[in-house]
């Protein structure tokens, strides 16, 4: 059994106050996470394999603005006893065209898909030797937290259903699980498809947009 990780453990801070070294670490070189680079719901064309690698790098790269603490950011990246080990993308929901224009998050739903006060969990990715211990919980209530701090009126996320003994690959929960969600105080608000669910937390209050960073 893997041994969780404990909150002491934990540090998370916004991508563009870490380093670019950091992030790839977290990314790997030679599984799912390193080939998407948290680029499916940004990228032009049908799926994200219509770019190149090198453009989805640069297109992170770019995003994340890392080592530049007054720029907007788009994630966080986790440490688990000073080593870089996961990172969890937060942005403004309008940030996502894909998302946007994906049917499914919108079923059951009428909503300004452009409004900036709602902001989304969209990706996590977990280093090797750090999976399967717990680490997108710590995420999950940090992204929910960033985008309370930044002036976000709710934050939501598009989870997967897990259920016991079966198996998930990583690259399909990369999404995150709805129990995740469910600890950090996000709510079921719909369920568009049988193994996904839209999860949201609302702050309440006027809160005004802010840009991230």
């Amino acid at each position: 059994m893997k041994t969780p990780i404990r909150p002491e453990q934990v540090t998370v801070t916004p991508a563009n106050r870490a380093t670019w070294d950091d992030v790839t670490a977290v990314f790997g070189a030679a599984d799912y996470p390193s080939r998407c680079l948290c680029q499916r719901f940004k990228v032009a064309g049908w799926i994200w394999r219509d770019s190149t690698q090198e453009q989805r790098t640069a297109m992170l790269r770019e995003q994340t603005a890392c080592g530049d603490p007054d720029a907007a950011t788009s994630g966080l990246v986790a440490y688990v006893d000073g080593e870089p080990a996961g990172w969890v993308a937060v942005e403004p929901r309008p940030a996502y065209p894909k998302l946007r224009g994906s049917p499914v998050p919108w079923r059951g739903r009428d909503e300004d898909r452009d409004d900036d006060l709602v902001w989304a969990v969209t990706c996590f990715a977990v280093r090797k030797g750090y999976r399967g211990r717990g680490l997108t919980y710590f995420l999950a209530q940090a992204a929910a937290d960033f985008a309370r701090e930044r002036g976000a009126g709710a934050v939501e996320a598009y989870a997967m259903i897990t259920q016991p003994g079966k198996e998930i690959t990583w690259g399909e929960l990369h999404v995150g699980a709805r129990q995740v969600f469910e600890e950090a105080g996000f709510t079921q608000v719909s369920h568009p498809t049988p193994r996904r669910v839209v999860m949201r937390l609302d702050f309440g209050g006027d809160a005004t947009a802010a840009p991230p960073g």
